[in-house]
């Protein structure tokens, strides 16, 4: 599958009813921490959307630690959608909302719903939709505009002081709204295709940022912004690597919330 057909980045070249009692609850555990995040997806699918994986894993990730989990996605059109058995653009039209419903298994609310005093941090999962509907980086590169209701959300969490987690090419969000601040996508170096959108993270720098090399298992925290973020499919590795990288992101945003 050709990777150009399905981003094009300037980068690099029978329903079931649900009640509404069950819409309005939450992903949530049984565990001591508590905590409440946010999570913010931006479709359904690697291709014009969340990917699934990656927010599979935050989910797991944030159940094993006992946190509390509520689910919100922009009411808004894709930029397109995706055939992903082929990587081509379809003639159709899907709301990123209904799209992100899916994955929440219904548990869904509408991206102006979220409140940051409602919840003690924020999680941003990757895949294409990030750069293509919750910004149009996939399009513009360092010269992109980040969704509105995207943009207050970060600009409101990073002013109550409270944590903010964004993996794969999601980190791009932050660096477009939070000058200086510092993320990692992975490396800035292709390595052989080991790492094939390398080219993020001179566009990361290009929007003032500070990009930082990270393994994929690893995670990046930086402590004046409290921003971690983790590169996830940024690499081409096992999905078990990303697991655990993702792990290292979701342990560091909770560190961070329990203790503000």
């Amino acid at each position: 599958m050709s990777f150009q057909r399905v981003w094009r980045p300037v980068w690099r070249n029978s329903v079931i009813p649900v009640s509404r009692h069950f819409l309005k609850k939450s992903f949530h555990s049984s565990g001591a921490t508590q905590a409440k995040v946010a999570m913010v997806l931006s479709g359904c699918g690697v291709y014009d959307g969340s990917e699934v994986h990656e927010a599979s894993a935050c989910l797991v990730h944030l159940s094993r630690s006992g946190a509390e989990v509520a689910m919100f996605a922009p009411d808004i059109n894709q930029m397109h959608v995706i055939d992903h058995s082929n990587g081509e653009a379809m003639g159709e039209n899907r709301n990123v909302l209904k799209e992100s419903a899916r994955i929440a298994r219904g548990k869904i609310q509408a991206l102006t719903h979220l409140a940051p005093t409602n919840f003690d941090a924020v999680v941003f999962p990757g895949g294409f939709g990030a750069a293509k509907n919750l910004s149009d980086f996939a399009v513009k590169g360092a010269d992109c505009t980040v969704l509105d209701d995207v943009e207050k959300v970060i600009k409101n969490f990073h002013a109550a002081k409270k944590p903010i987690g964004l993996c794969c090419i999601s980190p791009v969000l932050a660096a477009k709204v939070i000058h200086g601040c510092e993320v990692t996508v992975g490396s800035d170096q292709e390595e052989g295709g080991k790492w094939p959108y390398a080219g993020t993270a001179g566009a990361i720098t290009k929007m003032g940022g500070r990009h930082f090399n990270k393994a994929v298992t690893e995670a990046h925290v930086d402590n004046k912004n409290l921003l971690v973020t983790t590169p996830a499919y940024m690499c081409e590795t096992a999905l078990h690597e990303i697991f655990d990288g993702i792990g290292k992101m979701i342990g560091e945003v909770l560190r961070i919330a329990d203790r503000k």
